[in-house]
This record gives C-alpha cells, structure tokens and sequence, in this order.
C-alpha cells in the first residue's frame, strides 16, 4: 500500500507552521487564521458548523472563537431565530485581514502546484476530495463515540 498520509501530514504541518509565523503580526496564532477565514467566508456561522467544517471538536472551536473576540476580529451576536446558537462574524478588523489570509493561500498553492500540469492539478484535487470523504466517515463515527475496526 502507498504511503501518502506521512506526506499530507507533512504538508499541512509545514504550510500551518508557515502560517502561524507569517500570521503572528495580526495577532493569529496556532491556527487561529483558519477559523477567521471560514468566518469570513461565511458570516453568521455558528461553532457546530465550524466544528464539522475543520474538524475540531467543539471546545477547541470555543477556545479559537474566545480569543478571535478577545483580539477583535470577531463577535458573537444571538441568533435570531434560535438565541441559543450565538452566529459568528468578522468585525471591520478580521474583515481587514482576510486579503492577506487569502493571498497568503493562494500563494502557498502555486508554491504546492508548481510543475504541475493544470490537467494534473485538478486530477490531484479530485484525489484527494475523494481521500477526504473516505476519512470524514471514520471522524463522523469516531466523533459520535464509534471505533473503527482496525484491530481485530
């Protein structure tokens, strides 16, 4: 079997890493411009979705979201339909520092891609969709209090 998750991990942790230090004069830390930017991209998300959408269990998603209000570039406004669900936005500042976010992004995928052809690029993108829906199984499960069967 080819080995490839050592080599994705290895890619997200050095472009994470990246980040965080590129990130650290806008007073982002350990990944806390991933949350901003789907904030961004989404106004009006709540912390379930946030949660499903990165991957992260709710209490890490609280943490992230405490410390993006406590350096203003988020706030948490009640919902209107359901006051319990607290919708997140970006304030004028997240909103600010979202271009950088993007083009810093954007950058690391031309770094990523290059050599690769465009016919190439899309087909690795549809790979590793694909690799991605297999895992998002196993965390739903894993998530929900399920274990996966691996040992036997």
């Amino acid at each position: 079997m080819v080995e490839i998750l050592r080599s994705l991990g290895n890619i997200a942790r050095a472009l994470d890493s990246i980040s965080n230090i590129e990130f650290k004069a806008y007073e982002l830390t350990k990944g806390q411009y991933l949350y901003l930017v789907r904030i961004c991209e989404q106004p009006g998300i709540i912390s379930e979705e946030l949660s499903t959408m990165l991957k992260v269990d709710r209490s890490t998603v609280a943490r992230a979201i405490k410390k993006l209000e406590a350096n203003g570039l988020v706030e948490r406004r009640s919902s209107v339909d359901n006051k319990k669900n607290k919708r997140i936005f970006a304030t004028e500042r997240g909103l600010a520092i979202y271009p950088v976010i993007k083009a810093e992004n954007d950058y690391s995928n031309q770094v990523a891609l290059a050599g690769l052809s465009e016919v190439e690029a899309q087909q690795l993108k549809q790979l590793l969709s694909r690799v991605e829906t297999n895992v998002n199984g196993d965390w739903e499960l894993v998530k929900k209090g399920g274990t996966r069967g691996y040992l036997k």
